[in-house]
């Protein structure tokens, strides 16, 4: 079969997909995982056998219909397969962030009444191990890698193999089965339960049914041209809806292959490896991919650097209208094919981008060096929005329609509206049934008639382009009437090449302030070129030097600030570094790395107290979780300083 034709499916849920994709393309690619260096493959056949046999098995272990199945560990083709095996049996899947400690876990394993759980490893055994008495309705734990498990002789402790081999037997004995059971299920039931991240308390359960998904994923597919020969790469969490929709439900629709990577440790080797053509990542995997490749030039020979700065211009010039089918002065179309072959070509390679036909990137803001940066390239790189509410899709940029400060239109056959208060109100085929367990967090979310408030305010451009400008309810004012936009600010701070990570105050203050991350790498870098000698971050984040890098940067952002009439006035006044990276499991990120702007408010309110106060310095002692599990505590001497910002506008006063 010729590459990019596609078979169209038409199941309702992901079991019928699934039987129906084994059958149109029983000896296709479905799946891949790389194990000891080499990747291996299974087929839509092959699939289609492993989760008919391991749904039995579950059958045969007692899994009833609407019993709630956690999936915790990597991705991994087998937990995949536990997945589609619980929704054909009509259990809900509910996986669980990878990374999450143990009382992250214990919350989803009680709260989602969990009944069995599919497991990768033995670090994931011994973790759920370590809480099951929290969780009463806890039966079966299966484990899906055997290594280190010999000893563990619990009775409701099984391997996935031994499973399978059950149902196998199951099947032969009741060849009707599975399929009878697969074909009780309704689009309309519920597919899947997903935690959300926890930004401002404890995670909510998001239901979705398969017509969220299916639809949604159909939707998607049409609008982007996403075909049957696209190879993608699942690295992201599969607790997170996008990669449940990119990795799974738009694979099974489209029938592309789907490649899970041997470790987090060897993402950007597997990555070279495959050359994904369609590619999700978060800003920060963009922006840490260009800091690996500007902290690379540096230490390329005089030559190679001269070569990579002046093709570059050339492609900040050039690439993006070539890229769009804009025009481009001839001698600049020659000069760019030159550099595609010299530097554009070998550097896409590298970061195995070479045959990338269409790339994303959501959940923050990208900083424009960065955004244009790739798409200088060549490389189709568009923002969208959405949320695990509306099974991803809320807003996507078209092809040629791309703005660098909006995440696009609406997504096929979804509305959206702005309310008097500036809030962003959508309603699609996508819409979440409920949160589990929690109506009014439901009634407060969604409205009778399906629309959904997002919680983040924005404006909708003549084009139809939609803005996000931050979170309705973090957007203040500071004491002069100043609008303060806390996001806003930090993600402009985010875009310093110096800055991993900010958090920034000032509602009902006289200026705006904020606590710095230093990016390790970047900075790190630029130290040894200065000279400068260190031994850890703390070392290096109270460097002197370090501080006048932060402060020269944040002028930057104040003078861009002083050019908004609306955004003058919260010119960012005093600084601080920290002495630790933002960690989720010290609770100040959520697992999909979004700052907990309150909880670190009240965690480092003497620092806040600091930052508006005169103090030159100020001592703090915080408690830690090591990565090992152990619990200590860091404690360091903070410099904090002032940002000699230029003039700006008189800024907006309060009415009256």
């Amino acid at each position: 079969m010729s590459g990019g034709q596609n078979i169209a499916i038409s199941g309702d849920t992901i079991p019928e997909l699934l039987i129906e994709r084994g059958k149109a393309q029983p000896h296709r690619s479905a799946i891949r995982e790389k194990d000891f260096g080499i990747w291996q493959s299974w087929t839509w056949e092959q699939v289609c056998a492993e989760v008919r046999a391991f749904a039995c098995g579950l059958s045969e272990m007692g899994l009833a219909r609407g019993d709630k199945v956690a999936i915790l560990g990597d991705n991994r083709p087998r937990l995949y397969w536990a997945m589609a095996a619980v929704q054909s049996m009509g259990g809900v899947p509910v996986p669980v962030y990878q990374d999450a400690i143990a009382d992250e876990v214990s919350y989803v394993l009680s709260h989602a009444e969990i009944r069995f759980a599919v497991l990768e490893n033995q670090e994931q055994v011994d973790k759920v191990l370590s809480v099951r008495e929290n969780s009463p309705a806890l039966e079966g734990l299966i484990y899906t890698d055997p290594r280190g498990m010999r000893n563990y002789k619990m009775p409701f402790l099984h391997g996935f193999e031994d499973v399978v081999e059950r149902g196998r037997k199951h099947d032969a004995a009741q060849a009707n089965f599975f399929d009878g059971e697969v074909a009780k299920g309704k689009g309309s039931d519920l597919a899947i339960i997903l935690y959300t991240s926890g930004t401002t308390g404890r995670p909510k359960g998001v239901m979705l049914s398969y017509d969220n998904i299916v639809i949604t994923a159909r939707n998607a597919n049409r609008v982007e041209n996403v075909r049957e020969d696209e190879e993608v790469l699942a690295y992201l969490p599969m607790a997170w809806v996008g990669d449940h929709i990119f990795s799974y439900a738009q694979a099974l629709i489209a029938g592309f292959t789907v490649s899970c990577p041997e470790s987090s440790d060897t993402l950007m080797l597997d990555l070279r490896e495959l050359g994904p053509t369609f590619f999700f990542a978060p800003p920060r995997v963009f922006e840490n991919i260009l800091t690996t490749v500007v902290v690379r030039m540096e230490d390329a020979s005089a030559l190679k650097r001269w070569m990579f700065t002046y093709f570059m211009e050339v492609a900040r010039r050039s690439g993006t209208n070539i890229l769009e089918g804009k025009p481009v002065p001839l001698g600049d179309r020659l000069l760019y094919a030159m550099g595609k072959v010299l530097v554009y070509g070998p550097l896409r390679n590298t970061l195995g981008f070479t045959r990338l036909r269409r790339a994303y990137t959501a959940g923050e803001a990208i900083g424009p060096e960065t955004f244009n940066f790739y798409r200088s390239l060549g490389i189709n790189l568009k923002q969208l929005y959405g949320q695990t509410e509306a099974s991803v899709y809320v807003t996507i940029q078209p092809d040629n329609e791309v703005k660098l400060e909006t995440v696009g239109k609406a997504a096929p056959d979804c509305e959206i509206k702005i309310a008097d208060n500036g809030e962003v109100l959508y309603r699609s085929p996508g819409v979440f049934l409920g949160y589990y367990q929690n109506d009014d967090a439901t009634a407060e979310t969604k409205t009778a008639d399906g629309w959904v408030h997002t919680g983040d305010a924005g404006v909708i451009d003549e084009d139809g382009h939609l803005k996000i400008i931050d979170r309705a309810k973090d957007v203040g004012r500071l004491a002069n009437g100043t609008l303060f936009a806390p996001k806003y600010l930090e993600n402009k701070l985010k875009f310093l090449p110096a800055i991993r990570e900010a958090v920034a105050f000032g509602d009902g203050s006289d200026y705006a302030t904020a606590m710095i991350n230093i990016d390790i790498d970047a900075v790190g870098n630029w130290a040894e070129r200065q000279g400068i000698s260190y031994t850890n971050y703390i070392d290096l984040a109270d460097h002197d030097k370090v501080y006048e890098l932060v402060a020269g940067g944040i002028r930057d952002i104040n003078a861009n600030l002083a050019k908004d009439p609306n955004l003058a006035g919260s010119a960012i006044r005093r600084f601080l570094i920290l002495h630790k990276e933002l960690d989720a499991d010290d609770g100040e990120l959520t697992r999909t790395r979004k700052v907990r702007r309150g909880f670190i408010a009240e965690r480092y309110g003497t620092l806040v107290d600091a930052l508006y106060s005169n103090a030159t310095s100020v001592t703090v002692e915080a408690a830690v979780v090591f990565e090992d599990g152990r619990k200590g505590k860091v404690k360091a001497d903070l410099k904090i300083r002032n940002v000699d910002g230029p003039v700006v506008a008189e800024p907006l006063r309060k009415a009256g």
